[in-house]
């Protein structure tokens, strides 16, 4: 079985579609953090952002794989850790740009159906029902007012700590802009742009909590066993 969640940053795709995997035993496949990994590397090792042929070229000779660890999956390019390093503002204002090249979506296509090919999988990304899994069993589209997904995205960076959310302000409006930014060249971009599938549930997560979402998508992967 193939669940699709695609949805803007800071809509909860990644917390939710980890909840459900665990739930219902699948494996949890985030593309969006392929993308960050591609962008973090480039920007790594000083490749030009805006060469599209440098950029298509490291997509398709590094080796990007998620480990199992205890503390949960942890993202790794030719060996190395980056589960941090992609999650900073820096690669969050240069992954659209690496994500809209259709060398790097075409490198990227192929790992992440392979997958789906072998284990029952909840996939979380921006094209996940549109492109990578159009006949998915299930597909959802997550969204939030986009405060709350900058409010989100913020302490999933500072995950684990103790933090102040008022002190955190500045980081929140900061992260809001580029939300909003990337919103608007996600939702235009020529190659799988941001949209919801004409199949797809769409669901607004602003007000409800975590578990509840988890619960409307695992009520629709039950009646999807069913059918």
């Amino acid at each position: 079985m193939i669940v699709a969640i695609d949805g803007p940053a800071g809509s909860g795709k990644s917390t939710i579609a980890r909840a459900l995997a665990e739930r219902f035993g699948f494996e949890k496949l985030d593309t969006g953090a392929m993308y960050r990994s591609v962008a973090f590397t480039a920007l790594d090792r000083g490749v030009d952002l805006d060469d599209e042929a440098a950029v298509d070229d490291l997509a398709r000779t590094i080796t990007i794989r998620v480990v199992p660890s205890a503390e949960g999956p942890h993202m790794t390019v030719d060996g190395r850790d980056v589960s941090r390093e992609i999650r900073t503002p820096l690669v969050d204002a240069n992954v659209s740009k690496v994500s809209a090249y259709p060398g790097v979506r075409e490198a990227m296509l192929e790992p992440q159906r392979a997958v789906a090919a072998e284990h029952d999988v909840v996939a979380e990304g921006r094209d996940i029902g549109t492109v990578v899994f159009p006949h998915a069993d299930v597909k959802v589209f997550l969204t939030a007012d986009p405060r709350e997904r900058a409010r989100r995205r913020v302490l999933q960076r500072h995950e684990g700590e103790a933090v102040d959310l008022a002190a955190l302000e500045p980081e929140v409006a900061e992260t809001l802009a580029a939300i909003e930014r990337r919103d608007a060249l996600d939702a235009s971009r020529d190659v799988a742009p941001l949209v919801a599938a004409s199949d797809a549930v769409q669901i607004d997560s602003t007000a409800y909590t975590i578990d509840e979402v988890t619960d409307q998508i695992a009520a629709l992967i039950e009646e999807a066993k069913r059918a």
